[in-house]
């Protein structure tokens, strides 16, 4: 993580927090607490070197679930959020598909993205996936992730697959790659 600049060329870093709604945790997920601060620590440091941390919030409408003015749609009060942060509201799992994601990820210089959230399997990884076609660079918190257990597979099995695949996908223009929260916050 570097300090924020203006230089036009994509140099700036954001980090993305996606699907952390109160809704979400209705059903029991993988270390919810620690995932919850250690998001809060990355998004203190982005926001003590300016750089943009941006929210994430499923829209459910198609879904009749996360619907907007409820509290279920709201961001989980344990998360700390800034009057200096963004939205980005998304009405399917990736956060890019007609959303204005990039357009702001462009207006502030971001070049690369640091993602977090829920659900590791679903919108954290759709997020990615189209990250990766737009030509950012990803770097992939590997311990600010969640989701639940799903058919025979443990929600830490689940997280792990997934660090695993997004770790050995082939790049575009830009890089992926996986850190835990301390390897980004030293």
């Amino acid at each position: 993580m570097t300090d924020s600049t203006t230089k036009g060329d994509g140099s700036n870093e954001a980090l993305l927090i996606i699907d952390m709604q109160i809704g979400c945790f209705h059903t029991p997920r993988h270390d919810r607490e620690g995932v919850i601060s250690r998001i809060n620590k990355l998004s203190h440091a982005f926001r003590a070197k300016n750089l943009p941390v941006i929210f994430i919030q499923h829209n459910g409408i198609k879904e009749n679930y996360l619907l907007p003015g409820t509290e279920d749609f709201e961001i989980v009060r344990e998360l700390v959020i800034s009057d200096a942060d963004y939205t980005v509201e998304k009405t399917v799992n990736g956060a890019f598909y007609k959303t204005n994601l990039k357009e702001l990820l462009d207006s502030l210089n971001v070049g690369t993205l640091y993602i977090t959230g829920l659900a590791t399997d679903f919108c954290v990884n759709a997020t990615i996936h189209a990250a990766l076609v737009e030509d950012f660079n990803i770097v992939v918190i590997s311990d600010c992730h969640t989701t639940a257990d799903k058919l025979e597979m443990s929600a830490s099995d689940i997280i792990k697959f997934h660090n695993f695949i997004w770790s050995n996908l082939t790049p575009t223009e830009g890089v992926i790659s996986l850190k835990t929260h301390e390897e980004v916050l030293s």
